[in-house]
């Protein structure tokens, strides 16, 4: 793998990690027809996820520094916030491991992403006109997150082992089916992505961590890791404003565009 690949790569991880259309699927795509196939590049694809966990971090410093403070207190809020994030992250730790290699085998591959893209699209307009109609507008804030809610997250980010599906179209749309806004349900899966990510990055790294530093390289790990973390920081931000006043069917309509362009080359 070449060093632009590698930023390129980590570009479309930047933009896409955050926004419900799929990083993973985008990054197959992008891979596939950039000639980058392979177990290496597909573990490279989930590795590079490091760099826009990190945005997380530095994005919600002074969340985190707070709740973590709010636990050695012993604050009620921190906890169920903890608690919430356990919760959420349980159903995916353990399909996850179940489905590791039949996803890698199957799943990793243009036609099943465009699938993924054209579902999800539909899922997210539907359910946006759905909630437009009866002006739902959902509970705001933290504090709206319980164990309740948080166990259906966590369900609905399992369909997001699909590559093309979309982690964060999947646990935003449960967020709001269980009655959450949509911001502090988006907010809650950027949160979510620090388990999540973290331990799906981990174990990949773990597992492939032969091929990925004799078949791609370190300075080409390092520049897709840097280039997802600026690009997936200004992404969380922007996508946050944005949410303030619009909704997702548009990143519905784009899902559906990009996998129908897919079908068509590939036909």
């Amino acid at each position: 793998m070449s060093l632009w690949l590698a930023a390129l790569l980590g570009l479309v991880e930047g933009l896409t990690e955050y926004l419900p259309v799929s990083s993973t699927g985008h990054l197959i795509l992008v891979s596939y027809f950039c000639g980058s196939q392979g177990e290496a590049a597909k573990s490279f694809d989930i590795v590079i996820q490091l760099g826009a966990i990190l945005a997380v971090v530095i994005h919600y410093r002074a969340l985190l520094a707070e709740r973590i403070g709010g636990l050695v207190k012993g604050r009620r809020d921190a906890w169920q916030l903890l608690l919430a994030l356990a919760v959420a992250f349980a159903p995916v730790a353990v399909v996850g491991i179940v489905l590791r290699k039949f996803i890698k085998e199957h799943l990793f591959g243009p036609i099943p992403v465009a699938a993924a893209l054209i579902v999800g699209g539909l899922v997210m307009i539907g359910v946006e006109r759905v909630r437009a109609k009866r002006q739902v507008k959902g509970d705001d804030g933290w504090e709206q997150v319980t164990v309740k809610r948080a166990l259906v997250v966590g369900i609905g980010q399992c369909f997001s082992l699909w590559p093309g599906a979309s982690r964060s179209m999947c646990t935003i749309v449960a967020g709001q089916l269980s009655g959450l806004s949509t911001s502090t349900a988006a907010e809650f899966s950027f949160l979510l992505a620090l388990p999540t990510l973290g331990a799906a990055t981990l174990y990949e790294l773990y597992k492939a961590r032969g091929e990925l530093f004799t078949s791609i390289g370190g300075a080409e790990l390092a520049v897709g890791m840097g280039v997802s973390f600026l690009v997936a920081w200004a992404v969380i931000a922007g996508f946050l404003r944005y949410l303030k006043r619009g909704g997702l069917d548009v990143f519905g309509y784009y899902r559906i565009a990009v996998a129908l362009v897919v079908l068509w080359v590939l036909r």
